[in-house]
């Protein structure tokens, strides 16, 4: 009787979210949700290759037809620098601008979210870096993801590359949660391949950490728990039929799940690592999760064991008669040959990581706020043995 209605977690947690409206064609209401928030210029940010598509043309035309005023800025690299954000703000004050429109994936938004957090409070964009370190609201933004996997933009998180002290800052504040994320399968559709796997990785380790975070909540689970279904039956169709519309809004939605939970119940060791690694070596982040999420999660699983069971369920792992630590073993088998099926086959070795650079990527990635809700508390040693087994 127990078994049909069971306890739920009482503890108080917050869940923030933007607005959001998904489905084909939302991109095109950007324009007209500039409108509704007084725009005077609009700083359309977004990168070059998406610069050059039909769809982003589209969207200016919108811009161009309400008669709307707009600039756009493209100097975004992926993982985006610090002096980027810092010359970015620079021109959103010299062109009065007063509303963002960020255009692209995880470096395009999180660059755009930097530089409303420098136009409104005006230091360096390292005096932000840690857990509630803005004071002032950033300007009006509106967000068209491009990829399915980032999810920066419901997220109250932005990653930003320290280039002097090459390693990603983690800015994690609801200051920086969007106005509104317009989320159009259509334009996954653009996607080169390789970018498609490694963010559609990014989004299964969002939701993975999420689900395991010692700040998880009956919300974010739920969040979660669907995420992981949908990138399971989704992620290698998009590889295959990379035009299958019901296929990429399924993992357009897995990021839109997953972004909610694990900007509410925050992340693990897993992005705690790949920041000191993508800041380090400039590699890609969703690529660095991929390699990281089964030595992270053989790491972790003793101290979140039922979750993890649950995790492989989902996964179709056949788990009858076999104990916790066959489970385990299980598990990490199957993310290890997951990643390799969607094309992410490299060792941190292959990636130029070697046993010499080791302390040093461990000495910066303890110190990433991610550890704080990791199931299982690391220390600097315990990274060291996971870069170490990645390699």
């Amino acid at each position: 009787m127990v078994e049909n209605n069971p306890d739920i977690e009482l503890e108080s947690r917050k869940f923030v979210a933007p607005e959001f409206v998904f489905g084909l064609d939302a991109r095109l209401l950007a324009a007209s949700y500039c409108k509704k928030l007084s725009a005077k210029t609009i700083f359309l940010a977004t990168d070059p290759e998406i610069k050059q598509t039909n769809w982003f043309h589209e969207i200016e035309n919108q811009v161009v037809k309400l008669k709307l005023n707009y600039l756009i800025y493209s100097n975004i690299s992926p993982n985006p620098r610090d002096y980027e954000v810092m010359e970015g703000a620079s021109v959103f004050k010299e062109n009065d601008c007063n509303i963002i429109l960020a255009v692209g994936g995880g470096s395009v938004i999180d660059c755009a979210k930097g530089i409303g957090i420098i136009s409104s409070n005006h230091k360096h964009i390292s005096e932000y870096e840690g857990v509630d370190k803005i004071h002032k609201p950033i300007p009006p933004m509106v967000c068209i993801p491009s990829t399915s996997g980032a999810s920066a933009d419901v997220s109250q998180f932005a990653i930003i590359n320290n280039i002097e002290k090459r390693y990603k800052m983690a800015i994690i504040s609801k200051a920086i949660v969007p106005d509104i994320s317009l989320v159009d399968p259509l334009v996954l559709c653009t996607m080169p391949p390789f970018l498609n796997s490694c963010t559609g990785m990014d989004a299964l380790s969002h939701a993975m950490e999420a689900f395991v975070s010692n700040a998880s909540s009956s919300f974010t689970d739920m969040y979660a728990i669907e995420a992981i279904k949908l990138i399971h039956h989704n992620l290698e169709l998009t590889l295959k039929s990379p035009n299958d519309l019901q296929a990429r809004g399924k993992m357009m939605l897995a990021s839109l799940y997953a972004g909610l939970a694990f900007s509410n119940a925050s992340l693990g060791c897993v992005h705690s690592m790949a920041h000191s690694l993508g800041g380090f070596l400039d590699l890609p982040h969703g690529e660095c999760n991929a390699i990281l999420l089964p030595h992270v999660v053989n790491f972790n699983f003793n101290s979140a064991v039922d979750k993890y069971k649950k995790v492989a369920k989902i996964f179709e792992i056949p788990l009858s008669g076999l104990n916790s630590s066959q489970i385990q073993q299980k598990l990490v088998e199957y993310l290890f040959e997951f990643k390799n099926i969607v094309g992410i086959t490299s060792t941190l070795g292959i990636k130029g990581v070697t046993k010499d650079i080791v302390p040093l990527l461990s000495e910066k990635s303890i110190k990433d706020p991610c550890n704080a809700t990791n199931p299982r508390t690391p220390v600097e040693k315990d990274h060291e043995l996971i870069f170490n087994e990645a390699i």
